[in-house]
């Protein structure tokens, strides 16, 4: 067994992963701004340097794009060898981010590059609280991308997820080049819930252009359009419910047990 200190400073450079969150500077942590702001370089996607824009200023920035991962890895770790690196990542860069593929890349060309990964709030978490409280349990997240996994094994998660009837949280739900792939996932979900169950979908969290869909998935169907790369959806699970007043739909809440317990 090896127990080593995680958070070692020393003067070589070093290169930090960080987590942007859903893309308003005021939902980052204080440590990713910070090491954010200790930065000497900052690459990234472009989408997600243009939300952190206002961090950057006196920095080097080097920009990427869809696809090129393996790249910017490898860019990242080689510029942090003598400096101080940010790689942003949307989210938090441990769900469907950045950091897997820089620590394997790391692993791999045996880089001794002292690396950092900060934590973000994740896309289901910041999209949850815009809908209410739809996560209180336990729950599943899931992405409908098939770039990286096959759509047959994507099916096949999908399948069991939804047979727990616990909440879904579906990331990279519908693209102009996958149009289909949320057909699929909904058309899976209503094997196992009744057309009753609510569905929420955010799209631009905490963004410019922030809009939120509530329905059920018996509906939903008729609004996939709605849906797409810059949207989270919500399947509810068994309990989960949608909270509504005179005004409408106000919210969906997925109880978390109190009520079996308590009186309230």
């Amino acid at each position: 067994m090896v127990v080593s200190l995680l958070q070692s400073h020393d003067s070589k450079g070093r290169l930090y992963i960080i987590g942007t969150g859903p893309g308003d500077l005021l939902q980052m942590t204080s440590r990713s701004l910070k090491a954010l702001g200790e930065a000497d370089c900052v690459i990234g996607n472009g989408f997600y340097l243009d939300l952190v824009e206002p961090m950057l200023a006196g920095k080097e920035v080097v920009r990427s794009s869809m696809g090129k991962e393996v790249d910017r890895a490898k860019k990242a770790l080689a510029l942090a060898e003598d400096r101080v690196v940010a790689m942003v990542s949307g989210g938090d860069a441990g769900v469907y981010g950045m950091a897997s593929i820089v620590l394997e890349v790391a692993e791999r060309s045996g880089s001794m590059v002292a690396v950092e990964v900060i934590p973000g709030i994740t896309a289901a978490i910041s999209a949850a609280s815009r809908l209410g409280s739809p996560l209180s349990g336990d729950y599943v997240t899931m992405s409908l991308s098939d770039l990286l996994t096959p759509r047959e094994e994507i099916e096949r998660r999908l399948d069991l997820a939804f047979r727990m009837r616990v909440p879904v949280v579906l990331y990279n739900p519908r693209s102009r080049g996958r149009p289909h792939n949320l057909d699929e996932a909904i058309a899976i979900a209503r094997r196992h819930l009744p057309d009753t169950t609510p569905v929420g979908v955010m799209k631009n969290a905490y963004r410019k252009g922030e809009e939120r869909l509530i329905t059920t998935l018996g509906e939903f169907e008729g609004y996939f359009a709605f849906v797409d790369m810059h949207s989270i959806v919500f399947i509810g699970g068994e309990e989960t419910r949608i909270w509504r007043d005179e005004n409408g739909a106000q919210g969906i809440i997925t109880p978390r047990g109190y009520h079996r317990k308590y009186v309230y």
